[in-house]
């Protein structure tokens, strides 16, 4: 049985190669293997967001930031894809929490 990590890697493979379907399978293996692996869940949203089903990305969006809510690329994808559903509002609040979140970590590197 392949780790969730090679499953990921697999499927990144496959994304690259337009074969969405096949790489949306191996996400969710490695995901069954760990729910709340981050590579996995951005993974999937993309390749949701890749097939035209951005509802099925944000909702795999929101789930992961649950997980981990001070990710800033799961902000800034959610961003993206409520952009590309012409919800300009949420996509603008999410924007900011990206970038809030963003500069909340270039303060903490600073202090170290």
């Amino acid at each position: 049985m392949p780790s969730k990590e090679e499953l990921c890697d697999q499927a990144v493979d496959l994304y690259a190669e337009d074969n969405y379907e096949e790489a949306i399978r191996l996400y969710e293996q490695a995901l069954a293997l760990d729910p709340a692996f981050s590579e996995a869940m951005h993974g999937l949203a993309m390749c949701y967001q890749a097939t035209g089903d951005l509802d099925r990305a944000i909702e795999m969006t929101k789930t992961h930031i649950e997980h981990d809510p001070e990710d800033i690329l799961a902000f800034t994808n959610l961003s993206m894809f409520y952009q590309k559903k012409g919800m300009i509002k949420e996509a603008e609040a999410a924007g900011a929490e990206a970038r809030r979140l963003d500069w909340k970590r270039q303060l903490q590197e600073g202090k170290k």
